[in-house]
């Protein structure tokens, strides 16, 4: 049970009609690269003339290290860091936010302009499901970008 630190990269190579040919690129990242996952969200958010991929949540099998046979197939939810990834350069940088205290999977991500907002997921340290909204807002300017969250308690009335 292994999974792939590798960013995959779709794109759209031509359109001719009505046929679409997509291309697959894989890529190595360097920098603070995030650990194998699933059940995680990848958006990307545009900021004063730049985009970035903002990767969160997640989990992950336990290393192989630490695994028994009783616990082969055992997963973990990741950190709860939150990883910022040039796609042109393949650099990942980490980002701790004090409001992001559980790692979440199979939450729902929306991304608009330079903010993503999280709801929902689980966490199976705490076997929860928050019912808060985060609101994670990213400026890029050209030294080092900033990250900030929101915590919008109650999640959103439907």
């Amino acid at each position: 049970n292994e999974l792939s630190d590798k960013i995959y990269v779709m794109s759209v190579v031509c359109k001719n009609n009505k046929k679409v040919t997509f291309r697959c690129t894989e890529k190595d990242l360097v920098g603070d690269v995030p650990e194998a996952r699933y059940g995680h969200s990848l958006d990307v958010v545009y900021s004063r003339g730049r985009s970035m991929g903002v990767l969160f949540g997640g989990r992950s099998y336990i290393p192989s290290n630490q695994r028994t046979t009783e616990r082969w197939n055992s997963v973990d939810d990741c950190l709860p860091h939150v990883f910022l990834v040039d796609f042109e350069f393949g650099c990942a940088t980490s980002y701790i936010l004090p409001e992001l205290q559980d790692g979440l999977s199979f939450h729902v991500s929306i991304a608009r302009n330079d903010t993503i907002y999280i709801l929902g997921g689980h966490s199976l340290a705490n076997n929860i499901r928050p019912a808060n909204l985060y609101r994670i807002r990213i400026d890029l300017p050209l030294g080092s970008p900033a990250v900030n969250c929101t915590v919008l308690p109650g999640g959103i009335s439907v």
